[in-house]
């Protein structure tokens, strides 16, 4: 296992395309600057012991001083141990509605992009906790799976979007039953869901709501997006408004935080609802919770003991530096009888 510690000295590399075509445009002048005053072969008796290969050498030594440069100055480092670390935490998974009335903006920039801020600034407080994703809207999609990688986890929220999912609709209670797949133990008690949506689920009525989420045995925060008086959705083309979702009678749809959903899940299982106007409060609330739960015992492998290896390739760069600077540009001519570099027939 290895790790690029200041990966952006790779830019570094740059300079070798152009010594490259420095060195070519050089030469190119000087010959033309020769045939301009002087024959070649007036030159060759003039200046007997020119070389034409040993630039051409010292280039490329040049270059490879650089390449070695640039990687020592990145820094790998090679893991030498491979551990096992046991951890304590909480298994939350995130399931964010993408569903076409999160882009209504009645809370800013809108209700999708507030969740994912909400989303990312939890993941920033996590300690040790494992987090997961899902997506929803007519129907649910599994993101991330529980995993410890923050970053990733970013990443892969950084990539929902409202057209991710073909079926549109709002199907709150398929993001739960997906959910419990997810965590791996189901006698845990720290399992937890983070549902983050405006509520408007218009297939609940007939479902009975308490008795799917007890069967289940999962603590679910939701947080409600949206305000009561709600916003039209819009129609974008390159970030510009077009135009407002409108029904099959022509008048435009407004979209209105329904929290009574989000409320019933939450004390059907024991959680809490949130509303998601104040991102800090919110954020504080939900870790808050978490801190009061029990933790769960669970093991990852992890390389530790990385050694830095950039004092092998600044070795290299050393050596190669050295060896460009004692090698001149004029034939030396215990060589020049081995004609090792063919200049006898240039």
């Amino acid at each position: 296992m290895y790790q690029l510690e200041e990966s952006i000295y790779f830019y570094f590399l740059l300079v070798i395309p152009v010594l490259i075509i420095g060195f070519i445009s050089l030469n190119s002048w000087k010959k033309r600057i020769q045939k301009q005053h002087i024959s070649i072969h007036l030159f060759k008796d003039l200046s007997p012991q020119a070389s034409q290969f040993k630039p051409k050498l010292k280039l490329v030594l040049l270059l490879i001083v650089f390449m070695f440069l640039s990687i020592a100055l990145v820094n790998p480092k090679i893991g030498t141990q491979l551990k096992t670390v046991k951890r304590e935490g909480v298994d939350i998974v995130f399931a964010i509605d993408v569903s076409k009335s999160m882009l209504a903006e009645d809370i800013a920039p809108n209700r999708l992009e507030k969740a994912k801020r909400l989303v990312s600034q939890t993941i920033n407080e996590l300690n040790s906790d494992r987090v997961g994703i899902i997506a929803y809207a007519a129907s649910a999609l599994p993101i991330l799976p529980i995993t410890t990688d923050y970053s990733t986890a970013r990443m892969f929220l950084q990539s929902l979007n409202s057209d991710m999912l073909s079926s549109q609709g709002t199907a709150i209670i398929e993001a739960v039953k997906l959910a419990k797949d997810y965590y791996d133990d189901e006698n845990q008690t720290n399992r937890v869901l983070c549902i983050l949506s405006d509520g408007e689920d218009h297939e609940f009525e007939n479902q009975d709501i308490p008795s799917i989420v007890q069967d289940m045995g999962i603590t679910i925060f939701t947080i409600g997006l949206g305000s009561l008086k709600g916003a039209p959705i819009p129609i974008k083309s390159n970030g510009v408004i077009e135009s407002y979702k409108k029904n099959s009678e022509g008048d435009v749809v407004i979209t209105k935080l329904v929290p009574e959903l989000l409320q019933e899940i939450a004390l059907s299982s024991n959680g809490i609802y949130i509303s998601g106007g104040n991102t800090e409060e919110v954020v504080n609330e939900v870790i808050e919770k978490l801190k009061e739960m029990d933790k769960k015992e669970f093991e990852s492998k992890q390389y530790v003991a990385y050694k830095d290896q950039f004092q092998w390739f600044l070795g290299f760069a050393l050596f190669f530096l050295c060896l460009e600077l004692f090698v001149f540009e004029k034939k030396t001519f215990w060589i020049e009888k081995l004609n090792l570099f063919n200049e006898k027939n240039v």
